[in-house]
């Protein structure tokens, strides 16, 4: 029985229900955030909702958990999915790379004429040159804001950076899931650490003789989920406000940290692919379309070689029909001319 490409698939990643799950193959820091995650709101849920809920309101665990479904939503979005991987170059393809597009150059196997390809090519981009590098371990030019992570051993479309904390690449096809995760799970630990800081506080002013001491004595739990948040919000604030402002100036993490777009030499480089618009730049990365994975790891391996086939027989049907329609014409053109001279001028 064949493989399918998942079985075979060349880069450093791990597969899960058949191809279906694609993460990183360091996944352990993954499953520290979804502990941390799903241990601070069990205790919330357990030790804090029922008082909140008789002595603030009803509503106040509901919102809990749509924050918390929807920050799962999101992890297992990011994590689980394609972050946008280009194909590498195969057989002919990358031979062709391997040895130089040089019309000099014979590119057949039995040819010992090879050279180094060129490590890139400019290309505009609006007005703006981009450089095309090279990438040895996948044989292709990579396109514009695409890198090759070295984690997972993959060229990454619009490449932001490798996060273990959600075990995965996070690229063109991702980085919306990423943000939005982001963005829920610092409303998450801001909304738990205020209500279990309120939690303590108001069973401290229950009693005359309470203290805030005695009441943390009560719910410990309180204090860990408090502490916990606490230090957690200000790393993904921080990482909120930063990707916010990547989202609005339409750049990536690889491109910030690099200084792609920085000044060079007294020269202004420009970002080609900014509207100058905040807005624009968000809705953009956040309302764009859903791009298909280029891998199709559930297929057949050997499905490329039988589509090139049917595509390279039809290719050959279509030449013989058109070999035979010209013949047809050539014919009905003679027996035009023998009808034209037997014709009698008028």
């Amino acid at each position: 029985m064949s493989k399918k490409r998942w079985q075979v698939f060349p880069g450093k990643n791990r597969f899960f229900c058949g191809g279906r799950i694609l993460m990183a193959k360091q996944i352990n820091v993954f499953f520290v955030t979804l502990v941390l995650l799903l241990g601070v709101c069990t205790l919330f849920f357990i030790f804090d909702s029922q008082y909140l809920c008789a002595q603030v309101h009803w509503t106040v665990p509901v919102i809990a958990g749509v924050l918390l479904a929807f920050t799962l939503l999101f992890l297992f979005r990011t994590s689980f999915s394609d972050p946008g991987i280009l194909p590498r170059a195969s057989g002919d393809e990358a031979l062709f790379n391997d040895r130089g597009a040089d019309n000099n150059v014979d590119i057949h196997e039995n040819s010992t004429q090879t050279r180094n390809p060129p490590r890139t090519k400019d290309v505009l981009v609006r007005g703006e040159t981009v450089k095309l590098k090279y990438c040895f371990t996948c044989k292709i030019f990579r396109p514009p804001r695409a890198s090759h992570c070295s984690m997972c051993d993959n060229c990454i479309e619009r490449f932001d950076h490798h996060c273990p904390w959600v075990g995965n690449c996070v690229g063109k096809r991702n980085y919306k899931y990423f943000y939005l995760m982001i963005f829920t799970i610092t409303l998450l630990c801001i909304y738990i650490l205020t209500f279990s800081i309120a939690h303590i506080v108001m069973l401290s002013q229950e009693k005359e003789e309470s203290t805030l001491i005695t009441a943390m004595s009560e719910t410990p739990a309180s204090v860990i989920e408090a502490l916990i948040a606490f230090f957690a919000v200000w790393s993904v604030l921080g990482l909120a406000g930063f990707h916010s402002y990547l989202a609005g100036t339409n750049q990536t993490t690889n491109e910030e940290i690099k200084g792609s777009w920085a000044q060079r030499h007294g020269e202004v480089v420009r970002n080609p692919y900014t509207t100058k618009n905040c807005c624009t730049n968000f809705s953009k990365i956040l309302c764009g379309p859903a791009y298909n994975s280029l891998l199709r790891l559930r297929e057949d391996k050997n499905q490329e070689k039988r589509d090139m086939d049917e595509v390279r027989k039809k290719i050959e049907k279509l030449l013989l029909d058109r070999e035979h329609n010209l013949s047809q014409v050539g014919v009905l053109d003679h027996e035009l001319c023998v009808l034209e001279q037997l014709t009698p001028a008028t």
